[in-house]
């Protein structure tokens, strides 16, 4: 008989801890869970600083990007200037020798036109073929005139001359060259040109 009265009482208690106590009241959050929130918050903190970091890495290339480019616009314009002094730096040389250029075709003209200058006229001839071949090699070349149509981009006209044996607006005498440094025109030739004949009513 006793025997069966403790089997009841192991199973009421055991039915005891089986049930849940309706009026029991929720347990407040763990440190476990306390500390994950924790770390989700972080977490966002750590997106929003880093998509913030992204945004500046993107200007700062942005601008990198742009110096880069100015930078080569920056050295293509110093390589023009540069090859453009270096074509055209011996323009001061080539305006100070030519005067004597000048000289030498005007001594000649006149030992042309008087007698016994033979030996004159070819030492001169000879000093002014050499001085023109050495101007040549820095660049200097002649402008085309005599026989030319008349052009102002490198001709300036001092006299018109009325004549039947040429075209209208041919360059029939040059009183002084012009030249061209390489393709930049240094002085232009002064020359006379010829015009038609007025006509006359019969």
């Amino acid at each position: 008989m006793k025997h069966k009265g403790n089997l009841h009482e192991a199973k009421s208690t055991e039915g005891g801890e089986a049930r849940l106590n309706p009026t029991e009241e929720a347990s407040p959050p763990s440190a476990m869970d306390q500390e994950r929130e924790n770390k989700e918050k972080e977490i966002e903190a750590l997106k929003k600083k880093l998509e913030e970091k992204e945004k500046e890495a993107k200007d700062y290339y942005d601008r990198l990007l742009r110096t880069a480019a100015d930078f080569e616009n920056f050295k293509k314009r110093a390589a023009r200037e540069r090859e453009e002094w270096t074509k055209y730096a011996n323009e001061d040389l080539m305006r100070a020798i030519l005067p004597f250029v000048d000289n030498l075709e005007r001594a000649l003209n006149h030992a042309g036109k008087t007698e016994n200058n033979q030996s004159i006229e070819e030492g001169v001839r000879l000093t002014l073929q050499q001085l023109l071949q050495t101007l040549s090699r820095f660049g200097l070349s002649p402008v085309e005139s005599i026989g030319r149509p008349f052009d102002p981009t490198v001709h300036e006209a001092m006299i018109a001359v009325e004549t039947d044996e040429h075209e209208p607006n041919q360059v029939i005498e040059e009183f002084q060259k012009g030249y061209f440094l390489k393709d930049r025109l240094l002085r232009p030739a002064t020359v006379s040109v010829s015009k038609a004949r007025p006509e006359h009513d019969a």
